[in-house]
């Protein structure tokens, strides 16, 4: 393709985020020519992400044409592809509806229900994200009716559903939480590093020795492990874990069985992230209750079993309570902040190649993929990702609507799965039914989630939240809902959602 791609990245100043899809457009050959608009309101913001760019094209002497917009409708007409990270206002507002839900006895805030527990996943206070992902298909559709639409910013599930039942666009909602499969491996790794080399090295795998765990390592083949993930996004399970064509679930249950509560020990005192859940008492508690392993960020989710106060949610999830606690959400606020300076000295600091402060290295996301096999006619089902120093082909999952893939899903709903992608699109691997056992208590209560949150955002009415709190456990009263209710609509930031509301 002589001309290159145009590839628009909306809310593009998510600076650390940007950048790293930028760098996967710039190591691929074929996309080296792309046209790319960076689109933001925030100007400083976007003034971080432009000269990241700009700087990087200069400095490795690529022919891709870098230009800065605070027009969305510049920066999509005629575009190829659409990429959304935007959140509108920002993680303080959310922050502040939140502060003022638990004020009202909502702990953790309105949003956070069964199977939705995950802090940035903003669906029933998400008016003006919902609004503002509509006016963006609502662009592509006048604009750019060809374009590919990728929703990057949460809830991916919400947002891809509603596009692709309300609009024509050509929708496709992304997420590398799927990723989070590998924790079977790792298991799986463990075990055959205690079977064949006499070593327990669970502890140390447990405190990120990485140098122990990369011994065993050797030891798995990713290239022999089977695996097979459907469901929703964030409410994903490993429906089917093989090594060497056996059963790998054996695997994981001695471990299970063995390790588990000497790593858990041993990562209790030693983890330094909140994020560090794959094999956390509640990944492995869900295991046992619904036969399979939740992968990534559905092991946030669960019920309220896992999340009704602080010192629950620290049992499940570790010394900080997992990402969505409070003690979570707070370094998660304070790491965007430090992202954000980090990413403006890198930035603006012209002593130092930019090229050097963010090397020119693969990211592990999708989205540079997708849009190589699509632009060049380059089918594939697999991409690259980084896999404990080496590089690993790891099968390609995406949101899109179901259209039968899943047969015990509703049709139009989005559901992650396998894909396959070539110039024609993507293409949906169908996969079997969701297990009976998931279905009933997994996804049934999501997809009602789902429906009630669309039918809020799209159509508003105070009945909408009305319903939405009434039949949660947190509720005491009446007068606890309408307090919530008025007061996050009262909010200085919520005129608009007020109207909506009634």
């Amino acid at each position: 393709m002589s001309r290159g791609a145009k590839i628009a990245f909306i809310g593009a100043g998510s600076a650390r985020w940007t950048s790293r899809i930028l760098i996967d457009l710039f190591l691929n050959e074929d996309l080296r020519k792309s046209e790319i608009w960076l689109m933001d309101i925030d100007e400083y913001r976007l003034s971080i992400i432009s000269t990241l760019a700009k700087r990087y094209v200069e400095e490795l002497k690529l022919p891709a044409r870098i230009h800065a917009t605070k027009n969305r409708e510049e920066s999509i007409k005629d575009a190829d592809f659409v990429v959304s990270t935007a959140l509108p206002k920002g993680y303080l507002y959310y922050e502040r509806m939140r502060d003022l839900s638990e004020e009202c006895g909502y702990y953790r805030g309105i949003n956070s229900v069964e199977w939705n527990y995950v802090g940035d996943y903003h669906t029933i206070w998400g008016y003006y994200l919902f609004k503002l992902h509509m006016d963006i298909a609502r662009d592509i559709e006048e604009l750019a009716p060809d374009a590919w639409f990728f929703i990057v910013s949460n809830p991916v599930l919400e947002l891809t559903t509603m596009i692709a039942r309300e609009t024509k666009v050509k929708v496709v909602g992304i997420c590398h939480g799927f990723l989070g499969y590998r924790a079977a491996i790792d298991a799986l790794a463990m075990r055959l590093a205690r079977e064949k080399l006499g070593k327990n090295i669970t502890p140390y795998y447990a405190a990120r020795r990485v140098e122990y765990y990369t011994e065993a390592v050797k030891l798995v083949d990713p290239a022999e492990v089977e695996v097979e993930m459907k469901g929703l996004n964030h409410v994903l399970w490993l429906t089917g874990f093989k090594y060497k064509g056996d059963d790998a679930y054996k695997y994981l249950d001695d471990w299970i069985r063995e390790d588990s509560e000497e790593y858990w020990a041993v990562w209790r005192e030693h983890t330094t992230s909140p994020w560090d859940l794959d094999l956390c008492p509640a990944a492995i508690d869900m295991y046992k209750t619904y036969g399979y392993l939740p992968v990534g960020d559905s092991v946030r989710g669960g019920t309220w079993k896992y999340h009704w106060d602080l010192k629950t949610k620290q049992y499940w999830y570790g010394p900080y309570g997992g990402p969505d606690s409070e003690i979570g959400c707070g370094i998660r606020i304070l790491n965007v902040r430090r992202t954000v300076e980090e990413m403006a000295r890198i930035a603006f600091d012209t002593s130092k190649p930019v090229s050097q402060s963010i090397p020119l290295q693969p990211s592990g996301e999708v989205i540079a993929t997708l849009i190589d096999s699509i632009y060049t006619d380059k089918p594939t089902d697999v991409y690259l990702t980084p896999f404990y120093g080496k590089q690993i082909q790891t099968p390609l999952y995406v949101n899109v609507i179901n259209k039968g893939r899943i047969p015990n899903l509703p049709d139009d709903v989005a559901v992650e799965i396998p894909v396959k992608v070539d110039g024609k699109g993507i293409h949906p691997i169908p996969t079997g039914s969701i297990p009976s056992r998931i279905y009933k208590y997994s996804m049934l209560p999501r997809i009602t989630r789902v429906e009630w949150a669309l039918e809020a955002n799209l159509k508003g009415g105070r009945d909408t939240l009305f319903q939405w709190l009434i039949v949660d456990v947190r509720t005491k009263s009446m007068k606890q809902v309408e307090d919530v209710i008025d007061a996050i609509l009262r909010l200085p930031d919520n005129e608009e959602m007020a109207k909506h509301f009634g």
